[in-house]
């Protein structure tokens, strides 16, 4: 071979190295205990430890102990079930899927919980095939969950419950969040056709029966929603004479009963007594 050749051949390699996509980095989980997917990147940044504590979370005594046990269940290699927690905004099913997550995984250092971004749900299926190689057990959260988007994105959720002809990943437990039972938006027939809203319909319906554990989150009535109150004021030596009286104003002014009423109501009295709390 002449110079000139090996000179052409070396320039081609290069040119092929440069524009060659980067050799995908195996994901290191050993950071931490809580991390974001990045689709873009492929990344997985780690978060720090959720800080509220699983017993902070009162009225909803009933499911706390059905998630618990799911993913206790889960953690130990068990059979369980994906999880949607439905019902209004405010009554603990986010920071449930979190604290709950907290309270089992120091038992279980193979656990870790990976959150996806609701706007990214076409991601899910190559990131299950990531996870699923893995040796750790993860559980993958998506808060606030509907299909604005239409089947599309429901049948990507769908594609990634099922796993192809691979079956799904059994290193893997979905959780979800969201205001509404199946997964719709309000406005899901708006601009469209009978016949194509009735097939997005049944395609996102179908989806919620991939969760085989529903768990529902009514609305908070007055009892609770002081009790949550008194817990939080109780658990930070928050001290006032009126007490009640100023969370129920606090909830008319909000329009609103609910859990996070309530610990918006505690960090705003917590701020005026000088108290500290975990954010």
């Amino acid at each position: 071979m002449d110079d000139k050749t090996h000179d052409l051949l070396a320039r081609i390699a290069d040119a092929l190295e440069r524009i060659a996509p980067p050799v995908a980095m195996s994901p290191d989980f050993s950071a931490a205990r809580l991390y974001r997917h990045d689709p873009v990147e492929g990344a997985f940044p780690a978060a720090p430890d959720y800080p509220l504590a699983l017993d902070l979370l009162v009225g909803i005594d009933s499911q706390k102990a059905r998630f618990v046990e799911n993913l206790t269940r889960f953690a130990r290699g068990r059979p369980s079930n994906h999880v949607l927690l439905w019902g209004v905004r405010g009554t603990g099913k986010s920071s449930l899927s979190k604290a709950a997550f907290m309270a089992v995984a120091p038992d279980f250092p193979a656990l870790k919980l990976v959150e996806v971004d609701r706007d990214e749900v076409a991601a899910l299926p190559p990131l299950f095939d990531v996870l699923r190689a893995r040796d750790e057990r993860f559980v993958v959260l998506c808060d606030d969950l509907s299909f604005e988007d239409g089947a599309a994105a429901a049948k990507a959720l769908k594609s990634a419950l099922e796993g192809g002809v691979a079956g799904p990943p059994e290193n893997v437990l979905f959780v979800a969040t969201s205001n509404r039972r199946h997964l719709m938006p309000r406005d899901h027939a708006e601009g469209r056709g009978m016949i194509a809203a009735a097939e997005d319909a049944e395609e996102e319906v179908s989806v919620s029966d991939r969760f085989g554990l529903w768990i529902g989150f009514p609305p908070m009535d007055q009892a609770a929603y002081l009790a949550a109150v008194r817990s939080y004021a109780d658990r930070f030596g928050l001290e006032t004479p009126d007490l009640e009286r100023r969370a129920l104003q606090w909830a008319q002014l909000r329009g609103s009963r609910s859990g996070r009423v309530a610990w918006q109501f505690i960090r705003d009295l917590a701020g005026e007594l000088g108290k500290g709390l975990p954010a």
